[in-house]
């Protein structure tokens, strides 16, 4: 009995560590399904990184596209240009009331050919002579831009409304921001835009309020300007464009444009931002009526130049007028630009620099100012 009993005991041991065995070599469901469910996760994962991809990919897309429309145009970092309704909302005390309107033009009142005239009402008249001067026609020193502005009642906080019937008109607006006038605006269309809405004039002249204190330190912003050597130094960057706003006569050498100029061509490494007709024509820039054109179509004028809105632009033209106006439309959309204010007429005075003759692209030739003829002045 005792033998079967361990028999039986024995063979009841064996059955139970097969048994054991059996279930330990056999993978449970539970670990079987890891790795059903990574190859699953990593399906799922791939389906559901694609879009992700797509959706960051048109993000992407969108944003270049938006920082392009920017460039171009759409959002104004600082407005410029406003029409007439907003200077009769001006007039009206709607943009408060420390305001100067004035109308620019070279000389005295008695000079302009509309002021005495008529002229918006309230406006003083700005003679361009207060901050620029002869021979080269820079503007003038830190200490005489301040008196200027102060002899016409402008401080730094001074809402400045500036119209008048050419460039001179910008040029005084690049100085005033320039000084560090934290509002300028310019009328888009002149006196002409005024009347056409139907708005009143007057004919009496407005004498100034001086002003006592500026605000700031004059310059405030003294990025907005650049020197002749500045020029010569940034020339060899390709980050940097020279841009010549001047007529196809002046740009190909044929006249410099001026009764005071002798010599004609142009920076060598420039480009032709183009102007219009004459030493004072804006036509690439302005409609019929004195209005700024479409900056998106500026901008495609320029790339057919080869000029791009993602450089350093510097733009110039004989004397400081013209080159004022792209600067302005520039500033308004933040990009980086600045004025070389000696321009042309400063640059043919240094007889070592280089000067380009003639389309550089289409047969120009590059030579010494010294060695430019002294016939080229406007007859």
């Amino acid at each position: 009995m005792r033998n079967i009993k361990f028999i039986a005991l024995l063979m009841a041991v064996v059955l139970l560590f097969a048994a054991c065995s059996n279930k330990s070599d056999k993978p449970a469901e539970n670990e079987k399904k890891p790795e059903v469910n990574e190859e699953v996760k990593e399906e799922n994962n791939e389906a559901k990184e694609e879009p992700k991809a797509e959706v960051k990919e048109e993000k992407t897309e969108d944003k270049k596209v938006k920082e392009e429309a920017k460039n171009v145009n759409e959002e104004l970092v600082h407005e410029v240009f406003v029409g007439a309704s907003w200077v009769n909302d001006l007039l009206d005390g709607k943009h408060g009331d420390n305001y100067v309107i004035a109308e620019v033009t070279w000389g005295e009142a008695k000079d302009s050919p509309d002021y005495l005239k008529e002229h918006i009402p309230g406006a003083i008249h700005i003679n361009t002579d207060s901050i620029e001067e002869g021979p080269v026609w820079n503007i003038r020193s830190d200490a005489e831009i301040e008196k200027a502005m102060l002899d016409y009642g402008i401080t730094s906080d001074t809402t400045l409304l500036i119209y008048g019937p050419d460039t001179g008109a910008h040029r005084v607006a690049f100085v005033a921001l320039y000084a560090g006038v934290k509002d300028v605006k310019v009328l888009d269309g002149g006196l002409n835009a005024w009347k056409k809405a139907g708005f009143e004039t007057e004919a009496d002249e407005v004498a100034p309020v001086k002003a006592e204190n500026f605000g700031v330190t004059v310059p405030a912003h003294k990025e907005y300007w650049l020197s002749l050597d500045d020029a010569v130094k940034k020339l060899p960057s390709d980050d940097f464009r020279l841009i010549s706003i001047r007529s196809e006569e002046e740009w190909l050498g044929e006249t410099s444009g001026y009764g005071y100029i002798p010599k004609a061509g142009e920076p060598a490494g420039a480009y032709w931002g183009k102007s219009g007709e004459g030493n004072g024509g804006m036509g690439f820039y302005q409609n019929e009526d004195g209005t700024n054109k479409p900056f998106d179509e500026i901008v495609k004028m320029w790339e057919e130049q080869g000029i791009t809105t993602d450089k350093e632009l510097s733009f110039y033209c004989g004397t400081g007028w013209r080159a004022c106006l792209p600067w302005l439309l520039c500033y308004e959309r933040g990009l980086n630009a600045n004025v070389f204010d000696g321009g042309w007429n400063e640059w043919q005075m240094h007889d070592e620099l280089d000067a380009q003759v003639g389309d550089p692209n289409n047969g120009g030739s590059i030579v010494k100012v010294k060695d430019l003829p002294n016939d080229k002045a406007a007859k």
